[in-house]
């Protein structure tokens, strides 16, 4: 029999816990037979001391058999899927699905909700009117079937042992650690089931990992985790210094989303998109070039037919807000920084993010930019547009964007694609 206490000790001493040890301590938390208190102290000893490649493949494992395990392989169809580890104006999922599925590729695509200055995928989605994003796996089965593409909210039998583990580390100050956020994503998108797998891993200011190099390790260690779980996995590094596309919220996003799928959009978000649906078409042994169905209107059929089979209306208008404010460019030159973190966080006191699990966000709340990094901007010309049902918000927004800018005489912005890790 194990003890909770000794297993702490021993990872606080830096003693490599046993899969046996590991497994049942993720069993007895989500089970209730280990407190908050005993597997917080479990995680901080983790967040100081790390896994080795054993354990992380244990805790992956016993996270991932909490719960259900979907499978896609009687669909007829090949699987693929994608994860972003989050950023600042990243409505990929929206374009992205769609456009695979068009190809003849099943995208059951579980998303979250925003939290902090990062936006949530299922958030943008409710702001199209009558939009679900809580399905039964029947639902999902069906509608996979016969459109090829879903995006919604997991199932609540998908990796429990994540959700309750998750939410403890939101808590406890041990959400950055590679190993926890690792075997946190991989349970959930293993736990989907498809065949292939492409992460876009996220680095710079609006990222969860700022630092390339640990942003690397991380790709790095999931693509591995993925192989070991029979998975085709890619990782794709992108830059997050500052935003995709011209525009961070919720509706203001999808918009932009029908932008790209009629063939136009910004073209970083263009080139993320097509970035990934070139891997995931690989993985799904599909050679084709992505590009051609966002030029004759595939990719835009399959979208409104998802919208519709999830009760959405895709011809209804987007919601928009007579809250309006406009933030002049202090100064003229080439925009050399536009600081992603800084414009979420702003977005976010506009009402487009969630202080806590639950909590309602604007719909109509989000920011449009007027220039992006590499553009000449003249002061006293609008930079920002911000947009809220709360116009008291405008103040505090626009405080955060004063020093999320910067100008010089040339700038040249980075690539947007860093690396593929294979």
């Amino acid at each position: 029999m194990y003890n909770a206490v000794e297993i702490i000790t021993a990872k606080r001493n830096a003693v490599a816990l046993s899969a046996g040890q590991i497994t049942w301590m993720v069993d007895a938390y989500t089970s209730g037979e280990v407190s908050d208190e005993q597997f917080s102290a479990l995680a901080m000893a983790i967040y100081f001391r790390g896994l080795n490649d054993d354990e992380l493949l244990a805790l992956t494992t016993a996270m991932l058999n909490s719960g259900t395990r979907l499978n896609f392989s009687d669909l007829g169809k090949p699987t693929a899927d994608k994860h972003s580890t989050g950023g600042v104006g990243d409505k990929i999922t929206l374009p992205l699905t769609p456009l695979v599925a068009s190809y003849g590729v099943a995208v059951p695509q579980l998303s979250g909700r925003g939290l902090g200055h990062t936006g949530g995928t299922l958030d943008k989605l409710e702001a199209i009117k009558g939009f679900e994003v809580d399905l039964t796996e029947a639902h999902i089965r069906s509608q996979l079937t016969e459109i090829g593409g879903v995006i919604c909210a997991p199932t609540g039998e998908l990796a429990p042992a994540d959700k309750k583990i998750y939410a403890l580390r939101d808590v406890t100050a041990t959400v950055d650690s590679l190993p926890l956020i690792a075997s946190s994503i991989m349970s959930k998108k293993l736990a989907e089931g498809t065949d292939t797998l492409v992460l876009d891993v996220k680095t710079g200011s609006g990222a969860f990992m700022q630092n390339e190099d640990d942003a690397r390790q991380l790709a790095a260690t999931m693509v591995w985790l993925g192989k070991e779980f029979g998975v085709n996995t890619t990782a794709v590094l992108t830059r997050m210094d500052s935003p995709l596309g011209y525009t961070v919220g919720n509706g203001i996003e999808v918009q932009e989303t029908l932008e790209v799928l009629a063939g136009g959009g910004p073209n970083d978000v263009v080139e993320l998109t097509l970035t990934l649906a070139r891997h995931m078409l690989q993985g799904a042994g599909i050679d084709a070039d992505p590009a051609e169905h966002l030029a004759n209107g595939k990719a835009m059929d399959t979208w409104r037919a998802m919208v519709s089979a999830q009760h959405g209306d895709p011809d209804a208008p987007l919601p928009t807000t007579t809250h309006e404010h406009t933030v002049l460019a202090p100064t003229s030159g080439v925009l050399s920084k536009l600081d992603a973190r800084a414009v979420g966080e702003a977005a976010w006191h506009l009402g487009a993010g969630r202080q806590y699990q639950g909590q309602a966000v604007q719909a109509t709340a989000g920011i449009r930019l007027h220039a992006k990094p590499g553009d000449t901007v003249t002061a006293g010309e609008p930079l920002f547009s911000l947009f809220t049902e709360t116009p008291e918000r405008f103040a505090a927004a626009e405080q955060i964007l004063q020093h999320a800018t910067d100008t010089a005489d040339v700038f040249n912005p980075p690539q947007l694609i860093a690396d593929v890790i294979r």
